[in-house]
């Protein structure tokens, strides 16, 4: 039995889902959504990495790679050590992300999952800081 026309409609309508989440979320909560996608994909490539899913892991660590590039991009580095700090982090992360996909290494897919836990946590910590009316946090470190 085949489920291929079923799984695609159920993927089409959650990305649409997720489409319309990304065009209402604030800066904020933007960000959450981006580090929760790179961490769902970082967990995809691990569990392709324990089946020996090549192709697969390639992909969804290449995707992670790209989220948290983005990540990367959204720092404003004019706002002091702690935008410079994630700048480094997440090149950390990225650079990483390629050696766990070269070398089959799931330590180090682990280790970039904690460090990107991390930082999240203290995201949501600093929800209660964002101004709803100008759409930026306190913390200054996005442009």
């Amino acid at each position: 039995m085949s489920y291929g026309k079923g799984q695609s409609a159920i993927n089409q309508y959650n990305q649409a889902a997720v489409n319309m989440a990304a065009e209402q979320a604030s800066p904020h909560r933007l960000i959450q959504m981006l580090m929760q996608g790179a961490l769902d994909k970082i967990a995809i490539a691990r569990g392709a990495m324990e089946r020996g899913e090549t192709a697969r892991k390639g992909e969804h660590i290449s995707w992670a790679i790209s989220i948290i590039s983005g990540l990367r991009g959204s720092l404003d580095l004019s706002a002091g050590e702690l935008a410079a700090n994630l700048d480094n982090l997440y090149e950390y992360m990225e650079r990483r992300l390629v050696e766990a996909n070269i070398e089959n290494n799931l330590a180090i897919i682990d280790e970039v999952a904690t460090l990107l836990k991390d930082i999240k946590s203290a995201w949501d910590a600093i929800g209660h800081q964002v101004n709803n009316v100008s759409g930026e946090t306190e913390v200054g470190v996005l442009r």
